[in-house]
């Protein structure tokens, strides 16, 4: 896991964890596939997202794949 911290403008900072390397999300700042705010969203909602596709549920919809 790597921990990314994100600081908006005049706000808190926000800490978090994401299966993302370090190398990956540079490449996408640098690249620039993907805005500052589009990123943040990306990495933010990855938890939430990971719930979802870890679930018995996804693994049984999965499992002919």
């Amino acid at each position: 896991m790597t921990k990314v911290i994100i600081k908006p403008e005049n706000q808190k900072e926000i800490i978090i964890s994401t299966s993302l390397s370090p190398e990956e999300i540079k490449r996408l700042i640098k690249l620039n596939e993907l805005s500052k705010e589009k990123l943040e969203t990306a990495i933010l909602s990855e938890a939430s997202l990971k719930e979802d596709w870890l679930s018995p549920e996804e693994d049984e919809a999965w499992k002919d794949l």
